[in-house]
Order: C-alpha cells, then structure tokens, then sequence
C-alpha cells in the first residue's frame, strides 16, 4: 500500500513539462530583464517566447503553439533586432546603466503586491484544476480570427509597422546629429 500512496503522490510527466517550461519563461524573462545589453536581452525574450511555445504545446494547442514560434520567435524578435541594430545601440551595452537603488526600491512593490494577493487567495482556495482542452481545428481558429476579431487581428500588424517605423526615425536622427 506504501508503494501506491507514493505513486499518487509522485508528480505526471504533464507537471514536470509544465515546470520545465515554467523554468525556460522565468529564466529569459530574467535574462531579458537583467541583461545589460539590448541584443543579449533580445536572447533573454527569444528563450521566454520558445517557453511559452511549449506551454502552448502543453495545453494541446499545436497550431498556436508553432504560431507564436513563426511569429513572435521568427518575426517580431528579428524585427526588434533590426530595430536595435538600426538604431546603432552600444556593443557594450552602455545603454543601460542600471536601475539603482531607487530603481530597485520601485521594483520591490511590483512583485510583493501581486505576490501578496495571490499567495493568500491560492493558500485559502487551493488551485484547482481544468478540464482538458477541446482540439480546435485550424480552420475554426481562422474563422474566429477572421470573424468577430478582425479588427484586432489587422490592429496588431499596424502597432507592428509604427514600432519599425519608429526605429528607423530613431536611426535617421541618430545619423543626423553624428
């Protein structure tokens, strides 16, 4: 019986996967934030963004899963690296001198008020579990995209066109005042 109770208590092979892509987001979001150079803090996003790709496989959604790789991953991080590069940052990443002590000391609240809402809230309610996922056909995604959430769709890639558009005004002033 000591055998089975262990067994039961012994983590799936779905809440190890979760854990380590759990871990892979944490550890880029980390390496992005701390980074003191933008193309080192792009890596640091490129590993977050591969880790939420296989939170998206976890959840059994493929399609979206191979989409945030294709477009976020493949597209948006080479955008922003053309941004970057377009812009001339430092190679030595002066371009962050750090947040000092104020800086940290405005950081503390950001985690400890949502950590002190959640931890209480999960402690108290327990987390509780969801059923598993319905498989959605590309084709049902499509539509969807398509239908009701059109606008939102076509906004995203005109928030995409200003950001480039930004960064290579960024450039041509920089080119101005040298």
């Amino acid at each position: 019986k000591r055998g089975s109770e262990a067994l039961m208590n012994a983590p799936s092979l779905g809440q190890v996967a979760f854990v380590f892509y759990a871990g892979i987001v944490l550890c880029g979001g980390v390496v992005a934030v701390t980074a003191p150079s933008l193309i080192r803090a792009m890596l640091g996003l490129i590993v977050s963004l591969f880790g939420v790709a296989g939170l998206y496989f976890l959840l059994l959604a493929e399609f979206v899963a191979l989409m945030q790789i294709l477009i976020y991953v493949g597209a948006v991080s080479v955008l922003m690296i053309f941004a970057i590069m377009l812009t001339h940052a430092a190679a030595d990443g002066g371009e962050s001198a750090g947040p000092g002590l104020r800086g940290t000391l405005r950081a503390i609240p950001a985690f400890l008020i949502p950590a002190g809402t959640l931890v209480p809230l999960l402690l108290r309610y327990g987390v509780t579990g969801f059923d598993r996922p319905k498989a959605l056909a590309p084709a049902a995604l499509g539509a969807g995209l398509l239908g009701p959430y059109t606008l939102a769709f076509e906004l995203i890639s005109v928030v995409l066109l200003a950001a480039m558009a930004g960064a290579v005004m960024l450039a041509f002033e920089k080119r101005g005042a040298k």
